[in-house]
């Protein structure tokens, strides 16, 4: 993929927690930080805007498993857990975006309160491109997001992973059917 300075690349989730060893560990995690450094190296030397979002869970957060929700516990604020990924090549001053920080709500979308989607308008981006974990929760929702706000957008699947391959086959069906770009090759 050729960046352009009016685009923004969104690295999504690159945790400690979703990456082996991790408390909600996805496979195949580990496999995809060079593809993600290489999409950073390119859309850096374009100019594009690098954007990084992260989950950043209260302690006992509604999706945790012991509060009804499905996901056992993972990236709590603060933890080693929810740090990025140390080998993950981010330009220093890249802005971070945090969701899931409301005790009682949770957001799998990087647009979902964080006032990107605004910001990247204003900046006068074009075009999104989206890579990170996982596929079909956090990629899923914030490649939707982007589509129903007007960017043309992209997923780059081979920095990618979902949590199960059924629903990483339906949330690829799901976003091509919003518009959404899978760009199968980096």
């Amino acid at each position: 993929m050729r960046f352009r300075r009016d685009d923004a690349l969104l690295v999504v989730d690159i945790q400690r927690d979703f990456c082996s060893g991790g408390g909600l560990a996805i496979a195949g995690a580990d496999e995809i930080i060079p593809t993600i450094n290489r999409l950073i190296g390119d859309a850096t030397a374009a100019g594009a805007t690098v954007v990084a979002c992260r989950d950043w869970h209260t302690e006992n957060h509604v999706s945790f498993e012991a509060r009804g929700g499905p996901w056992p516990p993972h990236c709590v604020a603060g933890t080693k857990g929810a740090e990025l990924h140390p080998d993950l090549r981010l330009p220093l001053g890249t802005p971070t975006v945090s969701k899931g920080t409301d005790y009682d709500k949770d957001e799998y979308s990087a647009f979902e309160g964080t006032g990107l989607i605004e910001r990247l308008s204003r900046q006068g981006t074009r075009r999104i491109v989206i890579c990170g974990l996982a596929l079909d929760f956090c990629v899923r929702a914030s490649a939707l997001d982007a589509a129903r706000a007007g960017f043309e957008t992209h997923v780059a699947l081979a920095a990618t992973r979902p949590v199960t391959k059924a629903a990483g086959e339906a949330a690829v069906a799901e976003m091509a059917k919003a518009g959404v770009i899978l760009d199968a090759v980096t």
